[in-house]
């Protein structure tokens, strides 16, 4: 744990940028976790969870709803830590990269999440 905080420290002093993008990708990941929490229906018999370009729309339980507010806490906490750790290793800029790249990953997921609301 001590090392944690040096290294949110370390990366406060050197690489404000990254730290920027940690806070960035933590806010929208609370933002889908609220806004995919709110979406889940547990009175709702059938939902749609997937959709394939030949099958159409998959329809699902709404348990299987439940891998977005999942994936949401994953990019929020997990790649946040495994933005440190990349910065440690190959540098800031690898460490941006993988930043950015989640962001987009939590747009896509909100992508995903309000077409399938709105098939549903």
């Amino acid at each position: 744990m001590k090392t944690i905080k040096q290294d949110f420290i370390k990366l406060y002093h050197h690489e404000r940028g990254i730290i920027i993008l940690i806070i960035l990708n933590l806010l929208l990941s609370i933002t889908l976790l609220i806004f995919s929490l709110i979406q889940l229906n547990p009175n709702a018999a059938v939902v749609k969870v997937g959709y394939g370009d030949i099958g159409g729309y998959r329809d699902g339980n709404w348990v299987d709803m439940i891998a977005f507010p999942l994936l949401a806490i994953i990019f929020g906490v997990l790649h946040g830590f495994l933005a440190v750790r990349i910065f440690h290793k190959r540098g800031g800029g690898m460490a941006k990269f993988f930043l950015l790249t989640t962001t987009m990953l939590i747009f896509g997921t909100f992508l995903v999440l309000i077409r399938l609301l709105g098939e549903g």
